[in-house]
């Protein structure tokens, strides 16, 4: 049951459940139709009701956390995690957050055998954040496998201030094939990769540190050999986005970051952001604006954030004028974009907390 919204939605914990896509009913139904083909009976269910503060599709996690709130309740009631079929498989927070993950992708996870998802060609860093992250510390993963990097205290007298541009990052229809085509192309890289050059990587990252030619040699390969689904200079944007975030930025930041860096850890952010304007091609004319009049208000950093093509930014500012910023940054927003400045949210959060559970034991 949707509290707020006043909808709601049964069915059945079954292998063939099927929800409508593009309705919120189709992401519990998709945990409930994995739930029962990954793990064997008896199952029991769950009348579960939800309730967000978070302004829906705004690019902030809502329905991935949806996602791992009802496998959490069916958890809770089934005992899943300690299962022979979950101990083989996801015997830690960060394995738990790469299963949960391809709940929503529909790829299998080991034994554990994928279907149809939610439609959307995502990852785990959403999860991973959800499921293992502690309050007042920022978290670098690598990921394929998931694995934890690097632990940073969130920088003394700072905190996040959080604008949702009033564009609904949705992931449905037209929208869902935008967001899958990030994803679509770095698995289109590879396989030109493999195609070509003979090679047994499975994802981008092993590619590109598989030999020291190897960026070259992918460039090359990118710009001889066609490809069926995107032409070469598209390709080859999205390999260049790849290298300088994944491969440059983020270790750079992190390192600004735990050297009390900020200034300069704000123009590594500054750069990222460009990124994802000129090189990923997710960003909106709305949260382009949010990013940068965040820096014209005082922020020390800001970029957008979350799926893209609408959504929200955030901004990394002193906490003693939290209150002055946002207020700044609210009045800029109104008077460039008034019409969706009326469905926006401004608020400013702390780091995390991650996924916590209050629950009377199962009689």
């Amino acid at each position: 049951a949707d509290v707020q919204g006043g909808r709601r939605a049964e069915f059945a914990l079954d292998p063939e459940t099927a929800g409508t896509t593009g309705d919120w009913s189709a992401y519990p139904m998709t945990v409930a139709r994995r739930v029962a083909r990954n793990f064997n009976g008896p199952l029991r269910g769950a009348d579960i009701a939800f309730l967000s503060d978070l302004p829906p599709a705004s690019g902030m996690s809502s329905s991935s956390a949806m996602m791992i709130a009802t496998f959490q309740v069916f958890n809770h009631i089934n005992g899943l995690v300690d299962r022979p079929e979950a101990q083989a498989e996801i015997p830690s927070p960060e394995d738990l957050a790469g299963y949960l993950a391809t709940i929503e992708n529909g790829r299998s996870f080991g034994a554990l055998a994928g279907d149809r998802g939610v439609g959307t060609f995502g990852g785990s860093e959403d999860h991973t954040a959800i499921c293992c992250c502690r309050a007042g510390h920022l978290y670098q993963y690598s990921f394929c496998p998931t694995r934890q990097e690097r632990i940073l205290p969130m920088p003394p007298g700072f905190c996040f201030a959080i604008a949702y541009c009033g564009v609904l990052a949705e992931k449905t229809g037209a929208a869902m094939a935008k967001y899958n085509r990030a994803s679509q192309r770095v698995a289109a890289l590879v396989e030109l990769w493999q195609a070509d050059s003979g090679g047994t990587e499975t994802c981008l990252a092993d590619v590109v540190r598989s030999a020291p030619d190897a960026v070259d040699r992918l460039r090359d390969i990118v710009a001889r050999r066609p490809h069926a689904g995107f032409d070469s200079t598209d390709l080859l944007r999205r390999l260049e986005h790849f290298l300088n975030e994944s491969e440059q930025i983020i270790p750079a930041a992190a390192d600004a970051l735990a050297g009390g860096r900020i200034d300069e850890f704000g123009r590594l952010v500054d750069r990222s952001q460009a990124g994802a304007e000129q090189l990923l091609g997710n960003q909106v004319p709305q949260t382009v604006h949010l990013a940068r009049s965040a820096r014209e208000c005082g922020a020390v950093a800001a970029s957008a954030f979350g799926a893209g093509f609408g959504g929200s930014v955030w901004a990394l500012i002193q906490q003693s004028a939290a209150e002055t910023f946002l207020t700044t940054w609210a009045k800029q927003y109104r008077k460039a974009f008034p019409s969706e400045a009326e469905h926006a949210a401004f608020f400013p959060t702390g780091a995390g907390p991650c996924l916590t559970e209050s629950a009377p034991a199962v009689p």
